[in-house]
């Protein structure tokens, strides 16, 4: 378990240098076309698409800003006090509910990082605490609004847990000796698409909500992080480093973005090779008509 003490396996703030220019782009799956939404000399991430279409939310520099579909700047989310918000948000079903991780400073020198989770209104507002103990980093929430899964670390190992919406007990899903992470529910609810180092790669897996049959999707050379379902049922998008990364996610390699029909279980890229990683598609970022995909891709200047 050495081992696991050295891993920094989800959002913390990531080390981007200060010349670093980011782009919000969306891709329509079909055809390929990239549409960029916005690109500044700044380093923001991890972009969520509204359940109506209209915006997208982003962080940087610790806040949540919306952005519309047209690049419009639409302001700062007030999220009160938590002021330290990692990439690691989205929203719930109904478009009612935000929910975030906050690298909360009273879990000072918690091994694994200080990230808690808090929902708040998705207008704003004052974060209500969810998560008691910490590192816990959000990924999913149940179509019913009920559930939460995220990735936290307890006794010096990163699993999948879930806990109810309005806090309380939380449960363990997974349980391999490696770091599990990127639990995101299927549209209807059947399933929780996670990644897993267990075979000393990671891969994208899939399991029941309770935790059973669990099953691996991907086996190649490819590091694979972060599938997210579409609304639809018929896809998983994920982003693939092409060289191995071991257990880690880092900012700034060589990735593209690959699509994968559940049907036939075939994968295809979706993209060319380009510049990303840590914040690039971290989060739920499907168009809510499952035809396009948001994503942020990273510029250096030499």
């Amino acid at each position: 378990m050495k081992l696991l003490l050295l891993i920094l396996p989800v959002a913390v703030f990531a080390q981007a240098p200060p010349n670093v220019e980011s782009t919000l782009e969306t891709i329509n799956i079909k055809s390929g076309k990239r549409t960029v939404i916005l690109k500044e000399k700044r380093h923001f991430e991890a972009p969520n698409w509204s359940r109506d279409g209209k915006y997208f939310i982003i962080n940087s520099k610790g806040l949540l800003e919306k952005i519309s579909t047209s690049g419009e700047k639409l302001g700062i989310i007030n999220t009160d006090f938590a002021n330290r918000c990692n990439n690691d948000h989205g929203i719930s079903f109904d478009g009612k509910m935000l929910i975030i991780s906050h690298n909360d400073n009273r879990m000072k020198n918690t091994s694994g990082g200080n990230s808690r989770i808090f929902t708040l209104p998705i207008e704003g507002g004052t974060p209500t605490l969810i998560t008691e103990n910490a590192p816990s980093y959000w990924h999913g929430i149940s179509p019913d609004g009920q559930t939460l899964v995220y990735c936290a670390s307890r006794n010096g190992e990163f699993d999948v847990y879930s806990i109810p919406v309005t806090g309380g007990e939380e449960k363990r899903l997974t349980n391999a000796p490696s770091l599990d992470d990127g639990p995101e529910y299927s549209y209807d609810g059947k399933y929780i698409y996670f990644n897993s180092h267990r075979t000393g790669k990671m891969h994208i897996y899939r399991m029941k909500p309770d935790g059973s049959e669990q099953e691996q999707l991907t086996n190649d050379e490819y590091s694979n992080w972060f599938a997210h379902p579409s609304p639809n049922g018929k896809w998983i998008v994920f982003i693939t480093y092409i060289e191995d990364q071991k257990a880690n996610h880092p900012f700034g390699k060589d990735v593209k973005l690959r699509l994968m029909d559940l049907k036939t279980r075939k994968i295809k890229d979706l993209t060319d090779v380009f510049f990303g990683g840590q914040g690039t598609i971290n989060v739920p970022s499907w168009s809510p008509d499952s035809k396009q995909l948001a994503f942020v891709t990273y510029h250096i200047d030499k």
